[in-house]
C-alpha cells in the first residue's frame, strides 16, 4: 500500500510539471519570436544569469546555447558585481531568470547591464515584475504553483524555465541555419563526435572490394558475388554509373521459382533503382535509410553518380554511428 502511494507522489509532480509546460506553450507569444530574433542578430554573446535554482537553469541553458552555435556564458549574479561584469560587452545579450521576477542581485545586475547599453531577455513567472518591466523583452514562465506539496521547492518553475531556454535554443539554431556538420565540430568526442563526424567515405568499401559486375552478367558471376561479398552485388552501366543491385535476398527469391539461376541474366533480377549513398554523406543518415528499408548496404556514388564504394551497416556500427 505505501508503495502504491510512493508511485502516486511521482505521478502527481510528473503530471503537475507537464500541465505547467502545456500552460507554458499557450504563453508563447510573439515576445519569443523578439528575442529569437535579438539573440539571431547579435554579435557577442549570450549572457546568462540567474540565482539559486534559476542558476543551476541558466548554466544549463548557456552550455545549450553554446553546443548549438551561440557562443554564451553563465555569469553569477552575487560575482557580477564584484569584477566579473567585465566580461560583458555592449553587444552581448543578457537573459536573465528569476521565478519573482525581484531578485534583488538579478536587478543590480539588470542596472548594471543597461548602463553598458546591453539587450536584456527575461525569464520570468511575473510579467508584472520588475525585471519584467525593464528588460527589452520579457518571456512568460509563469506557473500556477510548485510540485512540492509547501509549494516552495522550485520544481514546476525550473522546468519551464529550462524548457524556454531550449525553445530559444532549438528556434535559434533554426533560424541562423546551423546544420548537423556544425554540431559535429563543436562535439567531437565521445560517442556523439564519432555519430556526427563519420562520413560514408570513412567506413565504405573500395577498389577490388566492391562486387562489380557488367550488366551482360549471368547470375552465375552473381552468385560468387553474393558469397565473397557480403550478399551484394552492384551492376554498373558503360558510364560507370549504377544500373541496379542484387542482393542474396534476390537470390533467394529466384531460387524459388527457378530450377537452373545460373544462366538467368542479372539485369532479369536486379533493382533497378536501389538505394544509394553519397559519398560524403554522413553515416548517420544512411543508418536511418537503412533502418527505414529494411537493407544492410548500399552503393556509393559521387558528385557525378559515379560508384566509388559499397557502405555496410555493420562498418557504421562498427564505427560507433550506430
Amino acid at each position: 500500500m505505501r508503495s502504491t502511494e510512493i508511485v502516486e507522489r511521482g505521478r502527481r509532480v510528473v503530471r503537475m510539471e507537464r500541465d505547467a509546460l502545456e500552460e507554458c506553450e499557450r504563453r508563447i507569444d510573439d515576445s519569443f519570436a523578439r528575442a529569437v530574433e535579438i539573440l539571431a542578430r547579435s554579435t557577442g554573446r549570450a549572457i546568462v544569469s540567474g540565482v539559486g535554482k534559476s542558476g543551476l537553469i541558466g548554466r544549463k541553458i548557456a552550455a545549450t546555447l553554446t553546443s548549438t552555435g551561440t557562443p554564451a556564458t553563465f555569469l553569477p549574479p552575487s560575482e557580477s558585481l564584484h569584477g566579473d561584469l567585465g566580461i560583458v560587452g555592449s553587444s552581448d545579450v543578457a537573459i536573465l531568470i528569476s521565478k519573482s521576477g525581484e531578485s534583488e542581485e538579478l536587478v543590480a545586475l539588470l542596472d548594471h547591464l543597461k548602463r553598458l547599453g546591453v539587450c536584456t531577455i527575461a525569464i520570468t513567472g511575473d510579467r508584472n515584475s520588475t525585471l519584467s518591466r525593464h528588460t527589452d523583452v520579457s518571456l512568460d514562465a509563469w506557473v500556477r504553483e510548485e510540485a512540492c506539496v509547501l509549494d516552495l521547492a522550485p520544481t514546476t518553475s525550473t522546468t519551464v524555465a529550462l524548457a524556454l531556454g531550449d525553445a530559444l535554443a532549438v528556434a535559434l539554431l533554426e533560424e541562423k541555419g546551423f546544420k548537423a556538420d556544425d554540431f559535429a565540430r563543436l562535439h567531437p568526442g565521445g560517442a556523439l563526435g564519432r555519430k556526427l563526424l563519420t562520413q560514408v567515405m570513412d567506413v565504405m568499401v573500395t577498389g577490388t572490394l566492391v562486387p562489380v559486375l557488367p550488366p551482360t552478367a549471368t547470375m552465375r558471376e552473381a552468385v560468387v558475388h553474393l558469397a565473397e561479398r557480403r550478399g551484394i552485388a552492384v551492376i554498373v552501366s558503360e558510364t560507370g554509373g549504377v544500373a541496379g543491385v542484387i542482393t542474396s535476398g534476390d537470390l533467394t527469391r529466384l531460387m524459388e521459382h527457378e530450377d537452373n539461376v545460373m544462366p538467368v541474366p542479372v539485369t532479369r533480377v536486379m533493382t533497378t533503382e536501389p538505394q544509394t549513398a553519397r559519398h560524403d554523406e554522413l553515416g548517420s543518415a544512411v543508418v536511418y535509410r537503412m533502418e527505414q528499408r529494411g537493407i544492410i548496404s548500399m552503393p556509393v556514388i559521387d558528385a557525378g553518380e559515379k560508384l566509388v564504394g559499397v557502405i555496410h551497416l555493420h562498418d557504421l556500427m562498427r564505427a560507433g554511428v550506430v
